[in-house]
């Protein structure tokens, strides 16, 4: 039997937390690995499972011992439903959200007293360094999956699943706002019907050329940066060499290891310059950040999702309803997005889908008094 101090209530309820975080990441680990078809990256997973598990172990024994009954291992919902994406799209969906999270929490069990003396600390640097490299590996192999459906949310944290939701959002709230807005000027149902479409196109129209536009500028940088590369390989192969060298030695090989791995890189231009944009530039000269056009059209998709919910139901009911049911199934698309988004945030889904839900209908709310204000002094005119 485990002998520990008499416990606080607030012990207890931080030990039922940690328990709780370390069970969930356990659950995401396991599905991660059935998720992953690269046979030693699953392995991976599934160390890192064991550990958190031996993790949740640790407070379930210090709960016992305090007289309280831990109950079964149950992941959260938001646990359980990375899980399902996980297996159904594959581990490299989630891994931007669980490397960032055991980033933020690495350090986390240094302020735990119960801890101290153990290698839990430790053991959660090294889950934040495997899943980093993992990440990184990933970004290269898999870079144009993630130019596809990034689109210009791609600088909040490199995560497909994100940008998708937050694309969707994008096109839900600007569109239930046009519609609302002139919901309020006017009661023709086919006035408001059509600028809702119009919205809908225009808005995935203009994402798809920025997508377009913005994939397009980087492919070309990344082309300019390979030539340069290949005049530098061209001119000074034996600087070339050394830098590879430096950038292997870097990633943790011996000197004449590295040196020699370099100079057999070198051998060939073809094989030099590969190596050299990978790990120099950091770009894949054969994806060069996926296709523009596909990113374009998803793009064009994701807005268009979000910006149809408040519009069909002026297709299917007409005259004073139709707005009603076009918020009500507004307010249902903000609240799913905002409880998608917790999954990205770790706060509660209620908390995030009501908080989504009441800044949606905020912006809603003021386009419409807008629309009316305008809508009163033309027909007052």
């Amino acid at each position: 039997m485990l002998e520990i101090a008499v416990a606080t209530e607030k012990d207890l309820a931080r030990w039922r937390e940690n328990r709780r975080e370390e069970v969930d990441s356990a659950a995401q680990y396991r599905a991660m690995a059935a998720g992953e078809k690269r046979q030693a990256v699953a392995d991976v997973y599934r160390k890192l499972a064991a550990i958190e598990e031996k993790h949740a172990t640790f407070w379930e024994e210090r709960l016992r011992a305090a007289g309280r009954d831990p109950g079964p291992r149950a992941p959260t919902f938001r646990a359980r439903l990375l899980g399902w994406i996980a297996n159904r799209f594959g581990a490299s969906f989630i891994l931007p959200t669980v490397a960032a999270g055991e980033y933020a929490q690495r350090n986390d069990y240094q302020a735990h007293p119960e801890t101290h003396g153990t290698k839990m600390t430790d053991e959660e640097r090294m889950h934040a360094r495997v899943l980093g490299n993992v990440l990184a590996k990933s970004r290269g192999l898999e870079g144009s999956a993630l130019a596809r459906i990034e689109g210009r949310h791609r600088n909040v944290g490199g995560n497909a699943l994100r940008a998708a939701v937050l694309g969707a959002n994008d096109g839900l709230c600007s569109n239930l706002s046009l519609v609302m807005g002139v919901a309020g000027a006017t009661v023709d149902h086919r006035t408001i019907l059509l600028t809702g479409l119009a919205g809908l196109l225009a808005g995935a129209c203009s994402m798809a050329l920025g997508e377009w536009v913005s994939v397009t500028s980087a492919r070309e940088l990344a082309e300019r940066e390979i030539r340069i590369e290949k005049s530098e390989v061209e001119e000074n192969p034996a600087e070339e060499r050394e830098e590879l060298q430096l950038i292997y030695e870097s990633k943790g090989l011996g000197v004449e290891e590295a040196k020699e791995l370099s100079a057999t890189m070198m051998k060939e231009e073809k094989t030099a310059l590969d190596a050299l944009s990978r790990e120099e530039l950091g770009i894949d000269p054969e994806e060069l950040g996926g296709s523009a056009w596909t990113a374009a059209l998803t793009s064009f998709f994701l807005f268009a999702v979000g910006a149809v919910i408040p519009v069909v139901p002026f297709f299917l009911i007409s005259g004073e309803g139709a707005p009603i049911a076009s918020i009500v199934a507004g307010g249902v698309g903000l609240f799913a997005i905002g409880a998608a988004i917790s999954l990205f945030t770790g706060r509660s889904l209620w908390w995030s889908g009501a908080r989504q839900l009441l800044l949606g209908f905020l912006a809603a709310g003021a386009t419409f008094a807008i629309g009316r204000a305008i809508g009163g002094a033309f027909a007052g005119g």
